[in-house]
Parts: structure tokens; sequence; C-alpha cells
């Protein structure tokens, strides 16, 4: 009789769960311009990975200014720890990409973005990212991993719920309500991408 039971049970057992979401628009200058969604789905007995990911569909076309990007991240993540990471990004310049894969005992990362070419190796595990900081406030994190380029961004908290994410001269502002992101600032020279859940 319990074998029976287990066996009854086991096709809900293995099903996977419905991925967590969060649904974003992109605005410069007032205008909605693009869509952003994260996703997240949990482990299951059958998918021992934590597999989450992040869409930006972005159209730009103010003045003389055009801009078409579609880029994906998709992590791989079981034990705490990043597995692999890549983005396939296609733009109105080309297409490209970025790869993180742990190797073991070490990461191999290559980008090969649009003007940024970088190629390392991390030896320490990855265990936060930027496609993390959709999910929930970065507390206690001073760095996240930034996929798109292979490299970490600081991360400081400033006012309650207000995360700064700095790397290289770029500088985003993540603000949280009740744990959740709200509001993204990718701050740009020409006009800040305003990133706001929907």
């Amino acid at each position: 009789m319990k074998y029976l039971f287990l066996l009854l049970l086991l096709p809900f057992l293995s099903q996977a769960q419905t991925p967590e979401t969060r649904r974003y628009a992109i605005e410069v200058a007032g205008l909605r311009v693009g869509t952003m969604t994260a996703t997240r789905q949990l482990p299951t007995p059958t998918q021992p990975e934590t597999i989450s990911t992040l869409t930006s569909d972005v159209k730009v076309d103010i003045l003389f200014y055009h801009l078409v990007i579609y880029y994906k991240v998709t992590n791989y993540v079981r034990g705490g720890q990043l597995r692999l990471s890549t983005v396939d990004a296609h733009t109105n310049q080309g297409n490209f990409s970025s790869r993180t894969e742990w190797k073991g005992d070490h990461y191999d990362i290559v980008a090969n973005q649009y003007k940024y070419q970088y190629k390392a190796t991390e030896t320490k595990p990855i265990r936060y990212t930027v496609t993390d900081m959709f999910f929930g406030e970065p507390t206690g994190q001073n760095r996240a991993f930034a996929e798109y380029f292979g490299d970490f961004f600081v991360v400081k908290a400033g006012k309650a719920g207000r995360y700064q994410a700095t790397r290289d001269g770029r500088e985003d502002e993540y603000q949280y309500v009740n744990g959740q992101l709200v509001t993204l600032i990718k701050k740009n020279p020409l006009k800040n991408f305003i990133i706001r859940l929907l």
C-alpha cells in the first residue's frame, strides 16, 4: 500500500513548480522603451539546479539616437553556487555573448560584448549575482557578479531599501519596498534608464 501511494504521488513530485516572475517597464526620458523580466525556477527532484533568467528587450528612437538591445541572462545554481551563466545579446550593432562556467576548481569567464572584451579566471565560488538582486534586497552582500561583464559590481547600502552598485565608472541604484525591487536606475551620461516594477 505504501508503495502504491508513492507511485501515485511521484508524478506530482517530479512536476516543475511555477517559476517566480517579476516584470518591469524600461523608461528613458519618461518614455517606455522596453521591458525586463526576471524569472526563477526552484530545484525539483528531476532538476537539481535553481535556474534564473533575466530578459531585457529595448528599442529606442529619440532624434538621432537609435538603440535596439535584446539580451537574456541564464544562471544555473546548485548548492548555493553559480555553476554556469550565459548571456546572449542581440543589438543593432551585432550579436554578442558572455559565458561563466565552473570547472571544478575555478571559473572560466569570457565576455564578448559591444566594445567590451574580457577574459579571466575566478577561483572563489560565486554565490551572488546581479540577477539575484531582482529577487530580494542584497542584505549583507558587498558585491554582485555582473554576468554581462563577467566581473563584479561593488554593492553599498544607502538609505533604507536603497543600494548602489558600481563598477568601472558605472553606477546603478536599486530601490526596494518590503524586500521587493521596485525601481532600478541605470545611470547613463545621455539619459538614465529607469526600470520600474509593473
